[in-house]
């Protein structure tokens, strides 16, 4: 297939850990030829819908991406009706998530976010999946909850924003740390502290397409031929070659995702 021979062609060198691809706005075939140097993808589900739209896309570009199920913290009200359906597509999925919590937005009670979080932590526990957690001014609840069940080794941080406080204390879990675009922002100092203390084999790279477009592109729909401008970032910040940081997140990402 054409995407598969441009792989071989471009040599692509990163992995774009967290795109939502199924929530563009534009032609997820073009979303896809534009990353050439990006060799695989991991599309996250948030919902019933997005995480059945994200499956089918993966029948369709099979060597380029897999999908994660989950209900994300904006929607945790709807988990006792999506909870049965949600949890058949956990085992077929790469992972479970995106799953976390969000006391900034509050979209869904407080409570129903942090019974559909631990519902979905335990099932992703019991078929040993990793986890793609948001954690959006919920620090201090996600932590004692990752560490109350056990989770932290098979906990993936998504868009990493905590300070190095908060980065230390779930590096003391096992977990591992994503970064998207703010680690590039002008406002990302935070991010970029937090960088710093993360050990390399403790991080991944992700767009959250089609948010948090990196500079320069920072008000368009994001995309995931952009995740290079987040590892270009992450190289600066820890003193690297870009090259180097790409190698690094990728073995990160298929030891996550693909072990």
């Amino acid at each position: 297939m054409p995407c598969a021979t441009t792989l071989t062609l471009m040599s692509p060198r990163w992995v774009d850990t967290h795109c939502h691809l199924q929530l563009s706005s534009r032609p997820v075939e073009d979303l896809i030829d534009r990353a050439a140097d990006v060799a695989w993808m991991v599309v996250p589900g948030v919902d019933i819908e997005s995480t059945a739209a994200a499956a089918q896309l993966v029948e369709q570009y099979p060597q380029r991406l897999l999908f994660t199920a989950g209900l994300h913290p904006h929607d945790a009200r709807k988990w006792p009706e999506q909870r049965e359906e949600l949890t058949g597509l956990f085992e077929k999925a790469a992972a479970v998530g995106e799953i976390g919590l969000d006391f900034y937005r509050n979209l869904s009670p407080r409570e129903a976010q942090v019974v559909a979080f631990r519902d979905q932590i335990r099932a992703g526990l019991e078929l040993e999946k990793p986890l793609v957690v948001h954690v959006r001014d919920a620090f201090r609840e996600s932590f004692e909850i990752i560490e109350e069940l056990g989770a932290g080794s098979r906990t993936v941080l998504h868009c990493w924003t905590g300070g190095p406080k908060w980065t230390k204390r779930f590096m003391e879990l096992g977990v591992m740390f994503s970064f998207a675009g703010p680690i590039a922002f002008e406002t990302g100092d935070t991010v970029r502290l937090a960088a710093a203390v993360v050990p390399p084999g403790r991080a991944l790279v992700e767009t959250d397409t089609p948010y948090l477009s990196p500079p320069p592109f920072r008000h368009e729909d994001n995309e995931p031929a952009r995740v290079a401008l987040v590892g270009e970032a992450l190289a600066g910040v820890w003193g690297m070659d870009a090259d180097e940081v790409a190698e690094i997140t990728s073995k990160n990402a298929t030891r996550v995702f693909r072990s």
